[in-house]
């Protein structure tokens, strides 16, 4: 059974979001996807200052496996980037709500976080 905390959201897509209270929110893929995609090998993400639309291809995930493009599961510009994955990207595998974190966004609105899937929903969609 994956791992799904309840105080994130999620896209169908497989991505998490975690929003704060001052309109940002981190971003990573879901515990699900890294375990489908297994060891990861490879994170290529965008430059900070990008701008993003909901469900535009921000990055790609490389395994062993396969490589997977990665969603924006809501618009916003880029922050930071989560720089220690270039060096480690298996952080991804083994903390991938934590440590394996991938973008910080401002959001373009912060209501859209609406539209994302709760844990419960999430649960769901990957059965």
């Amino acid at each position: 059974m994956s791992n799904v905390p309840a105080d994130l959201k999620y896209a169908k897509s497989h991505e998490w979001l975690k929003a704060a209270a001052d309109g940002t929110a981190l971003v990573g893929i879901s515990d699900y996807a890294q375990n489908s995609l297994g060891d990861i090998t490879y994170i290529q993400l965008p430059k900070v200052g990008a701008v993003l639309k909901a469900g535009e291809t921000f990055g790609v995930v490389e395994s062993v496996k396969a490589a997977s493009d990665v969603y924006a599961p809501v618009a916003g510009t880029v922050l930071e980037i989560n720089q220690a994955l270039e060096a480690n990207p298996e952080k991804v595998n083994g903390a991938p709500y934590t440590d394996g974190w991938m973008l910080k966004l401002k959001l373009a609105n912060p209501a859209d976080v609406g539209a994302l899937l709760s844990a419960a929903d999430y649960g769901k969609v990957i059965g």
